[in-house]
């Protein structure tokens, strides 16, 4: 077995519940698009695709509500990651860039290097279209922020209102573009279909 394959396997036994493990192949496949042409090292931004968010996985993060509000699943994910990719065989080399990726992957943070860079950018189109929406209502139940239909609304409205202008790359912006208007579009028909009584 590769590494990649090492990796994408504890990630797939790891993912609780277990639609997250597809964000993971996803964003790792956004990362091709949005660097074709480009020079980066692609080993850094599979292994970072796959592990960024381990410490987000049940069994991973804290059950304590109270413990889980103040949780740095970020901090976690570079504590636990070296191990896992040492003994995937992931050149050992490589791996404080891929902490570094890690560290810098999430919107309000500031990437420095084209790896983080294409990461954050994927990960910001991953909470747009679609998918962003399927995201985020799959956490209703199971997420402590997300109670109503109102929670999961208002953020994919955040989402839709803030993320865009975090984007650093043209041709992110481009693949933004169709997921921008899937979002506005069924944001506006909940709108209308629910009224003051989305709940």
């Amino acid at each position: 077995m590769s590494w990649h394959e090492s990796i994408a396997a504890y990630l797939h036994a790891n993912a609780q519940p277990q639609h997250k493990y597809g964000h993971q192949p996803r964003l790792y496949a956004l990362t091709q698009q949005i660097g074709e042409g480009l020079t980066y090292d692609d080993d850094i931004v599979f292994a970072a695709c796959f592990l960024h968010d381990l410490g987000v996985f049940i069994g991973h993060r804290p059950e304590d509500e109270a413990a889980l509000a103040k949780w740095d699943h970020v901090a976690y994910t570079c504590e636990k990651s070296p191990s896992i990719l040492r003994e995937a065989g992931f050149p050992e080399e490589k791996i404080p860039a891929v902490l570094d990726v890690i560290r810098q992957h999430q919107p309000h943070d500031d990437p420095q290097t084209l790896e983080a860079t294409l990461v954050r950018d994927a990960d910001i189109l991953e909470q747009l279209g679609a998918i962003g929406i399927t995201r985020t209502l799959a956490k209703l139940g199971s997420d402590t922020r997300f109670v109503t239909f109102t929670n999961a609304r208002d953020s994919l409205k955040k989402s839709l209102d803030n993320l865009p202008a975090k984007i650093r790359l043209d041709r992110t912006r481009e693949l933004a573009e169709p997921r921008i208007r899937t979002l506005t579009k069924f944001l506006m028909h909940l709108n209308e279909e629910a009224g003051d009584n989305l709940y």
